[in-house]
């Protein structure tokens, strides 16, 4: 398989104490559904299991489930995490209920889009794969 046509891969995760993960389960199957190489971690990751996930996986995205409220905590503590690893060309991106002025503060700090209820799973799709093409690392980098 060459460079050109490799499959994305995409660490789905659920952070935090919130037990809903039917919205991060459904993402997770479109996510497969669209040819991405798909890894989910399962309910209550803390930042640093999806880091090292992340890590260990190689991944391109990881696309978190937040719907807590405590997304101003978690998604800046994973791109952190994230960087300290070497691994700041990983995308960082999710969803979950997440007000409009958090989505851009979020931005500010690295945070890719944001998708919040409601939004067609085919935008998160076309995000991943536009941010994928404008991107991505060669094998072995």
């Amino acid at each position: 398989m060459s460079e050109t046509d490799r499959k994305i891969r995409v660490l789905v995760a659920k952070p935090g104490l919130d037990g809903h993960d039917r919205g991060a389960k459904v993402i997770a199957s479109v996510f497969r559904d669209a040819g991405f190489e798909v890894i989910y971690t399962g309910l209550h990751q803390t930042p640093e299991m999806i880091v090292s996930a992340a890590v260990q996986e190689d991944v391109d995205v990881v696309a978190m489930s937040v719907l807590s409220g405590a997304h101003m905590t978690l998604f800046p503590r994973v791109r952190e995490l994230l960087d300290a690893e070497g691994a700041d060309h990983v995308l960082l991106t999710g969803g979950g209920i997440i007000p409009e002025d958090d989505m851009k503060e979020l931005e500010k700090k690295g945070v890719g889009r944001l998708f919040g209820p409601g939004t067609p799973t085919t935008e998160a799709v076309r995000y991943i794969r536009e941010w994928f093409e404008e991107n991505r690392q060669p094998e072995g980098v």
